[in-house]
């Protein structure tokens, strides 16, 4: 369908532009044909709106010939013959349309072929010239919907690639926070074999609670609050004493929406990366709060300024980076913060609500 008739818009402002076109050829009429001023303008803007109409037609021909795409010669040779029998059934119908507008108005015969004799010639310049016109709009309206395709095509395919990058990024989470899990479970079989069937039931639950959040690109900040706290009850089991928690969640926060498994490779850094060398263990803490339009998710922990290079995959923060940029761009935020006997970790997200 032609675009300017797909839209109310551009054909008002089509119709606009040729009854702009009827005035201009009514002046020329009125001024260089000697015809009366008020049959000037019911002469022609009738027909102007008439041409119109039917220079809708080139854009079918727009579309078969693009401009870049077409030889010079059929060019030419294609708008030269599209452009003589428009113009000329244009001509015609002015013919007919000028011997009822006569027969209609009260004027001597000579007068009336004075009139017919300067208008006839007139119209077959003014409708090649409006034809042109209308032909290179349409070409100017085919290079704004190529660009629009190109634009919507452009951002598909940026959806495409941010979506397989999370997926991808998803699928490396999982299996690091399982290799890690498991081999937890094994460190505890050998000492404390009712531990490890404990933290084998809660690893269970987590996975159960976080396979059926991944296929979700977001979710309620409580459930996420949730597998955080899951994941520190199993690592508890292991710990024992040595970790503790604590959660500082803002009751506003609790719907906002958040990526499934973002705060849980934070805390699971701060426990493997901060407790985890800590003789005396410590409390890792997770907060949570509304400001400004934004969610901050906030995990701290305290660290060992002495603790040994990190021999991990280096999985947990880079993918929460990751991931969020595939998700919100320039909305989003990372903030690290370490300090010789501390680490902090923000998020700042944008506040929005997560759906039902």
């Amino acid at each position: 369908m032609n675009p300017i008739l797909a839209r109310r818009d551009r054909l008002l402002l089509y119709l606009v532009v040729w009854l702009v076109f009827g005035g201009l050829l009514a002046t020329f009429v009125w001024y260089g044909g000697g015809a009366p001023l008020a049959w000037s303008f019911a002469f022609a803007v009738p027909l102007a709106v008439m041409l119109g109409f039917q220079s809708l037609g080139s854009w079918y021909l727009v579309q078969r010939l693009p401009a870049d795409a077409t030889s010079p010669l059929r060019l030419a040779g294609s708008w030269l013959v599209a452009a003589a029998l428009t113009v000329a059934f244009w001509v015609f119908l002015g013919m007919i349309w000028t011997s009822l507008l006569l027969d209609t108005t009260p004027l001597a015969l000579e007068r009336r072929a004075e009139i017919l004799g300067r208008t006839l010639p007139l119209l077959g310049l003014v409708g090649v010239l409006g034809y042109v016109g209308a032909v290179l709009g349409h070409y100017l309206l085919a290079a704004f919907e190529r660009s629009r395709e190109a634009e919507r095509r452009s951002l598909e395919l940026e959806v495409h690639a941010r979506g397989a990058e999370l997926q991808a990024l998803k699928a490396q989470l999982d299996p690091h926070f399982l290799f890690n899990s498991l081999n937890s479970v094994a460190a505890l079989i050998g000492t404390d074999a009712p531990a490890a069937r404990r933290m084998c039931y809660l690893m269970a639950g987590f996975f159960r609670k976080s396979l059926a959040l991944g296929r979700r690109q977001a979710i309620p900040l409580a459930e996420e609050i949730y597998l955080a706290e899951t994941f520190l009850a199993i690592e508890e089991v292991r710990f024992g004493a040595r970790l503790r928690s604590s959660f500082e969640v803002d009751e506003d926060a609790l719907t906002l929406a958040v990526p499934p498994l973002a705060l849980q490779p934070l805390v699971e850094n701060a426990v493997h990366h901060g407790i985890a060398h800590l003789l005396d263990g410590g409390l890792v803490r997770v907060a949570a709060r509304r400001r400004a339009g934004r969610l901050e998710l906030e995990v701290d922990n305290p660290c060992d300024p002495d603790r040994p290079a990190s021999r991990g995959a280096g999985v947990g923060l880079a993918n929460v980076r990751q991931r969020l940029a595939a998700l919100y761009a320039h909305r989003a935020a990372v903030e690290v913060e370490s300090e010789p006997e501390r680490f902090r970790v923000r998020l700042l997200l944008p506040a929005e609500p997560a759906a039902e």
